[in-house]
């Protein structure tokens, strides 16, 4: 449930109503907004949630309390109507403007990623992507340089303005990649990798949580209610395709999960359609679909020269492939009242 403090309650007040539900066993998540304190708390069984709302009713700092059917509570629409905008070390996603990440699958060198972050910043990306720790299928590919890769990542993306999201597949990572990226990626094979997602809870980074390939939606949703138990709001949900009976793409990319996960839950949506089609050909129509759609931020793989790379070249754009489809990407956001957000160098 969540609790409406009046306008002006008194700290006092807010603590008096924390300690109440603390010592009923409530789990409470606290937001305190311009006009109003909302507390979100959870932990006990519906039956008993009507009576501690009406009493807490009674409560003469105490607007409202709000009853929330999902099964994710802080995450959800009920929650917390308007859309939340995080923060990025003051790269908003989330509100008007459109973020594209970009950058290649797997660092490979300097001199590549190099190359990468100064051709997508130089076409309207905000945010540097690479893989310095890659999850694979088969444990005789490549999984990645570790951490000299984040320290490439790290340089490359100060130099040209860019900021860094890079994936973290390990508890005992978590800490090693926050010094060095913005966002903390959780992959497709990790989002009910639950002591992962507590962690990167923990840390208070934002996180660029990827739908699981077989996933629905409240099992992703219930993901991200992971992460935002441990106090960090900060979450960036990612559609990245999903397994189906059809196999002429690499997943299908579902773009129902945009507006409708957007009508379950507040935090931004993110599509990523290199993963969600594996095909680079397909890349750019499927991004500019995703930004028609709503979505906040598009992820997307560029490689100097795909057909030469480690992993993921099939899907992977070329330099001239991205800057074209970047002018289109204005264009749409442009059509749907939004705009293109820019490296602030640009």
């Amino acid at each position: 449930m969540v609790i409406v403090m009046k306008p002006g309650a008194p700290e006092a007040a807010v603590k008096e109503v924390s300690r109440h539900l603390e010592g009923l066993g409530y789990i409470l998540h606290t937001s305190r907004g311009v006009g109003r304190t909302l507390i979100g708390a959870v932990g006990l069984p519906e039956i008993d949630k009507a009576a501690v709302a009406d009493s807490l009713r009674g409560h003469d700092w105490v607007e409202d309390v709000v009853l929330i059917s999902k099964p994710y509570k802080f995450v959800s629409r009920e929650y917390q109507a308007r859309d939340t905008v995080v923060d990025v070390d003051g790269l908003p996603i989330g509100g008007p403007g459109v973020v594209v990440m970009a950058g290649p699958c797997t660092v490979e060198s300097e001199e590549q990623v190099e190359a990468v972050a100064a051709l997508v910043a130089r076409a309207g990306a905000t945010v540097l992507r690479g893989g310095a720790y890659k999850p694979s299928t088969s444990p005789y590919s490549f999984h990645g340089m570790g951490e000299p890769a984040l320290r490439i990542l790290r340089g490359a993306a100060d130099r040209h303005g860019l900021k860094v999201v890079t994936e973290v597949m390990d508890v005992r990572r978590v800490e090693e990649v926050a010094r060095f990226a913005d966002i903390l990626q959780i992959g497709t094979r990790n989002m009910q990798n639950y002591d992962l997602l507590q962690e990167v809870g923990q840390s208070g980074k934002p996180v660029l949580l990827k739908r699981g390939m077989s996933a629905k939606y409240e099992e992703w949703l219930l993901a991200a209610e992971y992460i935002a138990t441990k106090g960090n709001p900060r979450i960036l949900l990612c559609e990245r395709g999903i397994r189906t009976f059809e196999t002429a793409t690499r997943n299908t990319l579902d773009l129902n999960a945009v507006p409708t996960v957007k009508g379950l839950s507040h935090l931004p949506m993110v599509v990523d359609p290199s993963h969600g089609t594996g095909r680079r050909e397909l890349v750019a129509p499927m991004a500019l679909a995703a930004v028609a759609a709503g979505a906040d931020a598009l992820i997307v793989e560029v490689h100097p020269d795909p057909d030469h790379a480690v992993k993921d070249g099939q899907q992977s754009q070329t330099p001239a492939q991205f800057s074209e489809m970047m002018v289109k990407v204005a264009r749409v956001c442009e059509a749907i009242g939004r705009s293109l957000l820019r490296p602030a160098s640009a």
